[in-house]
């Protein structure tokens, strides 16, 4: 297959959308735009190698098509219903925890176990010790030939400082500062001074990565802890909203009660007033101990009061204002201190509607 084609594909470049149209190939008039047919990278590498570079960034319907062209070398082209075959070696890569991304439902398990026939497990330059200076020595050549300057060297101590780095940025960031150290620095022995200026002195960039326990969760981007956040303020404005709504309807419904009770005593003891003889206090007839006015119609009251309770009062005191307004209800609201709404369902609530 070496004397094959070969393609290299960044898989998290390509658009979810036309990302199947790029591996199978699509049919004339597939979609908007499909002005031909495009027979794909699986139908144009056939006997050759296509190398996935970033693969678990594949989207799931995607994954799907790839794992019957891996089992059975089929595949079925965009709109197309031809069955097509092809006979394509497939080198993957990807820096995505695959066994965390299987567990979380974003990559395939079967998918997986295919691609993972012959693993190669590269390990973070941080940990690839003496070889830091050994890729520094090559890339310090090929910029010295690039740009045409004397080749830069590390002291002892700058190497040492270049094997506790932790190099984030793996072989890119290696190979990038020392394209700009073979520039910008005017010598070309590079000391501790010199490094400092072009390596990132932070303490996320030089201490190792913490590896959390099992059963711990970590949170990898500020994103997924922005959602969490933004989740759980949710929820509780939900349930504050709800409780505000509850509370405000029952001091409603308690203050138009207490506003009913409260007219309807003042007016019935006002015009029991009205219909109390007056009594002078010389009449020989009268006792010492004869109850003023306002006791006796206290008395006269008190049996009355016993036996109405809260919604007889109600009821009544609503009876007497449309009495007294000719059934008008605004003015009736308005002689009761009360909303036209709260009236309107004081009305229906005692059945005066039906009357």
């Amino acid at each position: 297959r070496r004397r094959e084609r070969y393609f290299a594909i960044n898989c998290g470049s390509i658009p979810e959308g036309t990302i199947d149209s790029e591996l199978f190939g699509h049919e004339k008039g597939a979609y908007t735009g499909a002005i031909g047919e495009s027979e794909g990278y699986f139908g144009v590498a056939n006997k050759g190698t296509i190398f996935l570079d970033e693969v678990g960034e594949l989207p799931m319907a995607t994954q799907a098509r790839l794992l019957r062209v891996l089992e059975t070398g089929e595949y079925i082209r965009v709109g197309g219903q031809e069955i097509r075959k092809t006979d394509v070696r497939i080198v993957a890569a990807t820096n995505v925890n695959m066994r965390k991304a299987i567990s979380e439902g974003r990559f395939r398990e079967d998918l997986y176990y295919r691609l993972n026939t012959i693993p190669i497990q590269m390990p973070p330059l941080r940990d690839r010790g003496e070889d830091i200076l050994l890729l520094f020595r090559l890339f310090a050549m090929q910029m010295a030939d690039k740009y045409r300057l004397p080749k830069i060297t590390l002291t002892e101590e700058a190497k040492k400082m270049m094997l506790q780095y932790k190099w984030p940025g793996n072989v890119r960031q290696l190979k990038n500062i020392t394209e700009q150290m073979s520039v910008l620095s005017e010598q070309r022995e590079i000391g501790v001074e010199t490094l400092r200026r072009f390596i990132p002195q932070d303490p996320e960039s030089t201490e190792l990565a913490t590896i959390n326990q099992p059963g711990q969760h970590s949170y990898e981007s500020e994103r997924e802890i922005l959602y969490k956040i933004l989740y759980e303020l949710r929820g509780n404005i939900a349930d504050l909203r709800r409780d505000v709504s509850t509370l405000r309807k029952q001091i409603d419904e308690n203050r138009d009660l207490h506003d009913v009770a409260s007219h309807f005593s003042s007016g019935f003891i006002d015009s029991a007033k009205e219909h109390v003889p007056a009594i002078s206090s010389r009449d020989p007839r009268l006792s010492p101990y004869t109850p003023s006015a306002e006791e006796a119609v206290a008395e006269e009251i008190k049996p009355e009061q016993e036996c109405l309770n809260l919604s007889d009062l109600g009821r009544q005191m609503v009876e007497k204002a449309l009495e007294r307004n000719n059934g008008n209800r605004k003015k009736a609201a308005q002689e009761l201190g009360i909303s036209d709404r709260t009236l309107y369902r004081r009305i229906k609530q005692y059945g005066l509607d039906k009357k």
